[in-house]
């Protein structure tokens, strides 16, 4: 199984071992745009793979920081009272650069940036970006998807 990401497309496809579709998810990347610098807040590109995932049990709309729960879990009035937050929430996929020098090791170190894909309140738009640099899914997607794909998955990134 591989996971296809198209930052032009803000879509995300699951694929198998032979190519054929399995799902296809609206998603939503950088609102800056694509690189590897970290501090750019934009989605890196290349090859990359699920490292960990965090999560699995909670309920929908479960807030994690630094990818521990709170105990909160989002609502309208939460999101009201913390303007601004960048809300990770129900699963994370924490991903991990394949291609040292472009999305691994050094400044450019996707898994030292905390690049993930993660759910967002229900109210969040997909298909436009609109992330700090992870990759943004609906809670009911994210659910699903973290519940397909094993440690070791494959990503790839792409601007088309």
């Amino acid at each position: 199984m591989k996971l296809l990401v198209s930052i032009g497309r803000q879509t995300m496809t699951v694929v198998d071992d032979a190519g054929g579709v399995l799902r296809h998810y609206a998603v939503s990347t950088a609102k800056a745009g694509p690189g590897e610098e970290a501090g750019s807040y934009r989605t890196p590109r290349g090859r990359h793979l699920v490292r960990a995932k965090i999560g699995a049990g909670c309920p929908a709309n479960t807030v994690f920081v630094r990818r521990r729960p709170t105990g909160e879990l989002w609502t309208p009035e939460l999101a009201a009272a913390h303007p601004g937050r960048d809300w990770i929430l129900t699963r994370i996929l924490w991903l991990s650069g394949c291609e040292p020098g472009r999305n691994r090791l050094g400044c450019v170190d996707t898994m030292r940036r905390y690049i993930y894909i993660h759910g967002s309140p229900d109210a969040a738009v997909m298909g436009k970006p609109g992330s700090h640099g992870c990759i943004r899914m609906n809670n009911a997607d994210i659910v699903e998807l973290f519940d397909l794909v094993a440690p070791y998955t494959a990503v790839e990134i792409t601007e088309d």
